[in-house]
């Protein structure tokens, strides 16, 4: 699957539950388009998980903003 963004990646999410809950497709179309939501939401997981790390280097404990280099 190609590098998308949180975004892409949620839209397409998306587009994947709305078209298996029309009920519209065939079994193994559904079983592929379940597969490959279930990669989207591994993706759009680990996106948010990076992002959460980004933020508490981003926040000290006692809530102060910081410093923060993106580059780090």
């Amino acid at each position: 699957m190609e590098e998308l963004s949180f975004e892409e990646s949620l839209e397409k999410l998306e587009e994947i539950v709305n078209k298996l809950e029309s009920g519209d497709i065939p079994l193994d179309e559904a079983i592929e388009k379940f597969d490959t939501a279930m990669k989207l939401v591994k993706i759009c997981n680990e996106k948010l998980e990076a992002a959460e790390e980004s933020i508490a280097k981003i926040v000290k404990d006692n809530g102060e903003l910081v410093e923060f280099n993106s580059n780090q």
